[in-house]
């Protein structure tokens, strides 16, 4: 188990935290679009996590323009896990928020929520809803999905399946939550996974079904995260079953999990065109469970990827 900061302010309900790395360009978005939501019970924090654009420059404006609305907090570069730790620590709510500095806060979602955590004062996470934003200007609703009823399911929906999503910035966790484990600061990518796993094993979670935030997706950003997941390894699964995050009933999920680790490489590398890349995973994903060939959309991609490959 590990030591948290419980420290509140019994003022204070909720504290959104916008971690920001060289994000001068969205950063302003996203931070009037929580400023505008605020009252009495709820925080803004701004941790710039030692960004060299200007980053630094934008909060300063923010600043001029929203006296006292928010906190700032600056930075050596440590990477998203540590930023969002760092948040946890200082944080005065009970429940947080990470909002990306590239996403947005939806008009009337924080006043939602907090009507939500009045309502359901035992909810330890609150799964909102978001939009995602295509650099087409595409707009796609997602509500979230309902909840297995025991926490084995729930694991495996969120970590096998992929029936169970969530997103940070549409979602609000109680600071005990991080009982079982912070943000694994060495992972520059995946941070998130071994987190909400040891929520949906031990915590009580409800569905709040409205969009919370509108999510900019980058197209340019997928050979950067396969090199970031690559990096991290086998070092998540250990992470993941290993460090205590989860309950021993939860080991048996251990080797279908580093199945489907494999099997979500594989997929972001067909994405990305990294064909070879992408055939080491399929054949990784069949080592670490054979049953991993009875995943037939995955089955299909690597049949297609073998049969061009042999042309």
């Amino acid at each position: 188990m590990h030591q948290f900061d419980e420290s509140t302010d019994p003022g204070i309900l909720v504290t959104i935290v916008i971690p920001a790395y060289n994000y001068a360009k969205s950063l302003r978005r996203a931070a009037v679009s929580v400023i505008a939501q605020l009252e009495k019970r709820s925080e803004l924090i701004i941790i710039d996590d030692g960004s060299t654009d200007d980053t630094p420059s934008v909060i300063d404006q923010l600043v001029s323009e929203y006296p006292e609305s928010f906190r700032s907090i600056r930075q050596a570069n440590a990477g998203l896990a540590a930023v969002r730790n760092k948040g946890l620590d200082v944080a005065k709510g009970c429940y947080l928020i990470f909002l990306d500095a590239d996403d947005e806060m939806v008009p009337g979602a924080l006043s939602a929520l907090l009507d939500h955590i009045e309502k359901n004062p035992t909810s330890q996470l609150i799964i909102g809803g978001h939009i995602s934003v295509h650099q087409d200007g595409r707009e796609v609703e997602h509500l979230p999905d309902l909840l297995p009823n025991t926490h084995f399911d729930r694991v495996r929906s969120y970590l096998i399946d992929k029936t169970l999503r969530v997103s940070n910035g549409a979602c609000a966790m109680r600071k005990d939550v991080f009982y079982y484990g912070r943000y694994p600061e060495r992972f520059r990518s995946t941070e998130d996974i071994p987190v909400f796993a040891q929520v949906f094993n031990h915590c009580i979670c409800t569905r709040l079904n409205r969009p919370v935030a509108r999510i900019y997706k980058h197209d340019d950003s997928m050979r950067h995260d396969v090199a970031a997941s690559v990096r991290v390894g086998d070092e998540l699964i250990a992470e993941v079953f290993d460090s205590g995050r989860l309950s021993k009933e939860m080991q048996p999920l251990r080797k279908p999990f580093t199945a489907q680790r494999y099997l979500s490489l594989f997929r972001t590398c067909v994405s990305a065109g990294d064909t070879q890349l992408a055939r080491r995973f399929y054949r990784q994903a069949l080592a670490s469970d054979w049953r991993a060939i009875f995943r037939v959309s995955y089955t299909r991609k690597a049949l297609r990827l073998w049969l061009k490959a042999e042309k």
